[in-house]
């Protein structure tokens, strides 16, 4: 009975760990709807749209490339963002609710942090060329300390799209009742409208 059990939980584990996953391909790759197979060439799987980004001063900014952006990616469970941090700014607490990030600084140094189940803190140092991996789900941020010079890197997903939950701007600027959180942090009302105006709707 307890073998039972075992195989019972260990084919649920599966089947949840294959469904949290991009869908499997049964070809080489996937051919858009309406997109001749016989008509594609090499430049269906060049991206170019990443060459002059740069983000606004005294930013953070990124540039995503899901398969929403680039098509080719489709099925494929891979994705990346090019990401750079203008001196003392950051990619604020966020979540990728569908794949694991690997970071990559390309210039600069970076500081960086995620948080565990357990409420645990990991956080490190990065110099150029130093790679961290963020596991899937797990709250986690960067920052550039420097006041002087601009951070970039580029992080690879084990998603073609792994999804952003910005906790910020999720919580405070998602409508979740004012009541709801007032109790959650034990804050003033005035102090929620300070944590809520940078994600009030400009007019």
């Amino acid at each position: 009975m307890a073998t039972m059990k075992l195989v019972l939980v260990l084919m649920m584990t599966t089947v949840v760990a294959v469904c949290a996953r991009d869908p499997e391909l049964t070809t080489d790759f996937a051919v858009p709807v309406g997109m001749n197979a016989s008509m594609i060439t090499g430049d269906f799987f060049k991206f170019t749209g990443l060459r002059d980004f740069s983000a606004a001063p005294s930013t953070f900014g990124s540039k995503k490339v899901t398969h929403v952006e680039f098509s080719a990616l489709t099925g494929l469970g891979v994705g990346v963002t090019l990401l750079e941090y203008k001196p003392k700014t950051m990619n604020p607490p966020h979540t990728h609710p569908r794949g694991s990030e690997l970071i990559y600084v390309l210039a600069g140094h970076l500081d960086v942090g995620l948080i565990d189940s357990a409420n645990k803190l990991y956080s490190a140092h990065l110099h150029e060329g130093d790679l961290f991996v963020f596991p899937q789900g797990l709250v986690h941020f960067q920052i550039n300390m420097s006041k002087k010079k601009t951070v970039r890197a580029i992080s690879a997903f084990g998603s073609s799209n792994a999804g952003t939950i910005s906790l910020p701007r999720n919580i405070f600027g998602s409508g979740i009742e004012d009541e709801v959180l007032l109790k959650a942090f034990k804050i003033t009302s005035a102090e929620l409208m300070k944590l809520k105006a940078p994600f009030m709707p400009t007019m």
